[in-house]
């Protein structure tokens, strides 16, 4: 699996670069990608969100770039201090997109249980949560059995951020990272553990 690192990219030009990855692998002159990468405050809206999720778009004098798109799942967070892992990758020998969303779910506990945290599914809904509290979102879409977007996980953003949404349509907000619950791990370090991962839990055996 190939993996590109960007530091940090507007949501638009990540999604313009997932789409030209997504056309290669169609064409069968790219092999399945995995992006790392990371956003400017950004609230962005799935198929199954409303305009009524974002609550606000300004947060101490912070403003939230708002955009709609057409992975699945409702309005979620962006920003720094959280790792954005984009996964473009065939499942045509499958052509099964819940198991797409499980292997990323699986790619966050097992990197997670690396670092001592203990994160794991919830009955509330799709993504990674510890104790109760979600510490990674998922929303995925497919083309022609190519998946793109991804998960991302909180290591140390600004949680405030949240209570500009209805993240993933609950009202409590009930999000963590893991700076909060005591682990100072570095992007760098995750990024690590992250790729080791991918190459085995995310390409589905035909």
């Amino acid at each position: 699996m190939r993996i590109i690192h960007h530091q940090q990219q507007a949501y638009p030009e990540s999604v313009r670069e997932q789409e030209a990855i997504v056309a290669d692998i169609i064409a069968g002159v790219s092999p399945n990608t995995l992006i790392l990468t990371e956003h400017p405050p950004t609230y962005t809206l799935g198929t199954s969100a409303q305009d009524s999720d974002v609550l606000v778009r300004e947060i101490n004098g912070e403003t939230m770039a708002v955009y709609h798109t057409g992975r699945g799942g409702e309005v979620t967070y962006h920003g720094p201090g959280q790792l954005i892992c984009y996964a473009m990758v065939d499942i045509q020998c499958e052509r099964d997109l819940h198991k797409h969303v499980r292997r990323l779910e699986k790619l966050m506990i097992q990197t997670l249980y690396d670092f001592g945290i203990e994160g794991v599914r919830d009955s509330r809904g799709i993504g990674v949560w510890v104790n109760g509290l979600k510490i990674a979102a998922v929303g995925v879409r497919c083309r022609k059995w190519i998946t793109f977007h991804g998960v991302s996980l909180n290591i140390s953003p600004n949680l405030q951020h949240f209570s500009g949404i209805i993240p993933c349509g609950m009202r409590d907000t009930p999000v963590t990272s893991m700076h909060q619950l005591g682990v100072k791990v570095t992007r760098q370090q995750l990024e690590e553990r992250i790729a080791h991962h991918a190459t085995v839990i995310l390409i589905p055996v035909p």
